[in-house]
């Protein structure tokens, strides 16, 4: 669909503390992208319209697993198209098999022993299952 791909992390001190930190998840998203020539990977702070036209990005593309996704999504973007309207957003379904995923739920499969293959890229799956049976 793009020519070129940015992967961006959102460095958001109002979540809990996250896993991994920001460079952590830039260095394991560069891994997991390093195949694909036409994809970076980078981190930023404040408004991702910002950071948008800082990479001289005109498309935002959002993924959508369910019906709940959609609602928070149209918001961002709407509020996106409001504070630049030259950026379009783009909201792309997860394939069926794993519209069900989150984050949390793959945690919690974890810290309760269990098997998490096929579910994340390969070279991730060892690092979260120490991380979070570990606290490594």
């Amino acid at each position: 669909m793009f020519d070129r791909l940015i992967v961006a992390v959102l460095e958001n001190a109002t979540k809990d503390p996250p896993l991994f930190r920001v460079e952590e998840r830039v260095a394991m998203l560069r891994e997991v992208v390093r195949p694909f020539p036409n994809v970076e990977v980078g981190s930023f702070r404040g408004l991702l319209v910002d950071y948008a036209a800082e990479k001289q990005a005109g498309v935002l593309i959002r993924g959508i697993r369910a019906i709940s996704d959609y609602e928070y999504e149209l918001q961002m973007a709407l509020m996106n198209k409001r504070l630049a309207p030259g950026v379009e957003t783009v909201f792309l379904m997860s394939s069926e098999a794993y519209s069900f995923l989150s984050s949390r739920l793959v945690k919690q499969v974890i810290a309760l022993g269990g098997n998490i293959t096929g579910l994340v890229p390969p070279v991730l799956e060892e690092r979260l299952k120490n991380r979070v049976t570990r606290g490594a």
